[in-house]
């Protein structure tokens, strides 16, 4: 009886008593909340990804839904006849089936990030329920808050995110366990966005407490185009391919003519039905038509292990690069040894290239080196081969500025004064130096006549007898 009373109550709340009905919308609304958060943690924590919106909406509308429809068959069950098609009814039940579509949301994005959050920082890739280890964890982690929109990169060689990815990830801030390295912090990192948020390739610069100083993000190359090689094309035609023929299969293309012919020679890329996908020669390409099927032969060929190669890369990391070395760089002189990425061939200035070269091999200005790595390697590698700042040549001065040439002419001009005065001081020190040297003259001179008035006088004698002698 108790609960048939409740049951009718319930069916009976409306908008005619507002602090019940504001009590039974709150309820519905953490209810279709938890329920939602609860799907998206368990949907990250099995599929590794996040859970569909429509999948939580339903979720949270249907819990409120049962409910409603519960708590009305009970009432019908004990005999009663609830106005259920009363308009105040079928108003209340809309606006607490409104409020599970707007909390849905909130309790899906709350649990995926409670379960993105708490995998992190246990660092274990299923829940396995380690509860205790998880609630150690937390407390104990580095945060990674990613640049503002404005300072996410592009990366060279791959396709570009989309500006709405790039503000989906500017200024998010993760978290992972403390007392990683940082290598092993970055790879975190990398892994999280890629299964996250989508994204195809991350360069990022990383130190150990989580300071990112370069992002840099890219996607991932989609269709046939990023796998052809230069003058080469890939066409659709119609035919009917063995069915033995797989892709990358060498094949060859005749026409059904009175006189069978061949046309072209290419590469199987796909087979769709009577459809099929070559890759050939541009000029090959230009000679097919669609006005006419053709036939396909399967030639016997070996693996073509740079297609294989170039299918692999393509789903790594790593990418090819090439980088002139510049003279006077810090590349310029040093060796392969020295270098943290793959060196794949150099094609000096003189000479022919040269494939896998050496550890020991040198580096020289001008040389043109291929390489395989990471971007965030390449990026050091394009740094170290770049030249630096150009430094002054011992016999060249920089061009003089403004305030540098009226200094100058100021400085002149106090020359100029300075010479005048001593010019003006040095000749009147020449007039008192002559006028010294006529008085010395006229002293000599008199000196000179008193000496030989002297002289005179002690030449001439008188002797004994008179007789003067000189």
């Amino acid at each position: 009886m108790t609960a048939a009373v409740a049951a009718v109550a319930a069916v009976d709340v409306g908008f005619a008593r507002p602090r019940q009905a504001a009590v039974t919308l709150v309820t519905f609304a953490v209810v279709a909340a938890l329920v939602a958060g609860s799907a998206a943690l368990s949907y990250r924590w099995y599929f590794r990804t996040e859970i569909p919106e429509g999948v939580t909406g339903l979720l949270g509308i249907s819990v409120v839904a049962l409910y409603l429809n519960t708590t009305s068959l009970g009432s019908v069950a004990i005999g009663d006849n609830p106005a259920l098609l009363a308009p105040e009814s079928v108003f209340f039940n809309l606006v607490s089936l409104g409020v599970a579509a707007v909390m849905a949301p909130v309790g899906r994005y709350a649990g995926d990030r409670l379960a993105v959050d708490v995998f992190a920082l246990s660092g274990a890739k299923q829940l396995e329920g380690e509860l205790s280890g998880i609630v150690r964890a937390v407390g104990r982690f580095t945060a990674v808050t990613l640049p503002p929109v404005e300072e996410i990169d592009d990366m060279d060689t791959y396709d570009p995110v989309s500006t709405e990815k790039k503000a989906e990830l500017a200024e998010t801030t993760l978290l992972f366990p403390r007392k990683l390295s940082e290598e092993d912090l970055r790879q975190r990192l990398v892994t999280r966005l890629k299964e996250e948020y989508g994204v195809g390739y991350v360069d990022v610069d990383l130190d150990a407490d989580g300071t990112v100083g370069y992002f840099a993000v890219g996607s991932r190359a989609a269709g046939v185009g990023p796998t052809l090689a230069p003058g080469s094309a890939a066409i659709a035609v119609a035919a009917d391919p063995p069915n033995n023929a797989t892709v990358g299969d060498t094949i060859q293309l005749w026409r059904d003519d009175p006189e069978p012919k061949r046309v072209a020679t290419g590469e199987l890329r796909g087979v769709a039905g009577d459809a099929v996908t070559v890759a050939l020669d541009e000029s090959d390409a230009e000679r097919l038509t669609d006005e006419t099927g053709y036939r396909i032969v399967t030639l016997p060929a070996e693996a073509q292990a740079d297609r294989e190669f170039a299918s692999l890369l393509r789903n790594a990391d790593e990418t090819m690069a090439t980088v002139t070395v510049e003279a006077g760089s810090d590349l310029d002189g040093g060796t392969v040894g020295d270098v943290d990425t793959v060196v794949a061939a150099v094609r000096p200035t003189e000479g022919s290239v040269q494939p896998i070269p050496p550890r020991a091999y040198t580096f020289d200005a001008g040389d043109l080196v291929y390489l395989v790595g990471r971007p965030d390697a390449i990026r050091r590698f394009e740094a170290a081969a770049a030249r630096g700042p150009e430094e002054e040549s011992p016999g060249e001065t920089p061009p003089p500025r403004d305030d540098d040439i009226e200094a100058a002419d100021a400085a002149d001009a106090s020359a100029d004064d300075a010479s005048a005065t001593d010019a003006s001081a040095t000749d009147a020190s020449a007039t008192d130096a002559s006028a010294t040297d006529a008085s010395a003259t006229d002293a000599s001179a008199t000196d000179a006549s008193a000496d030989d008035a002297a002289e005179t006088e002690s030449d001439v004698s008188e002797d004994a007898d008179g007789t003067q002698r000189s």
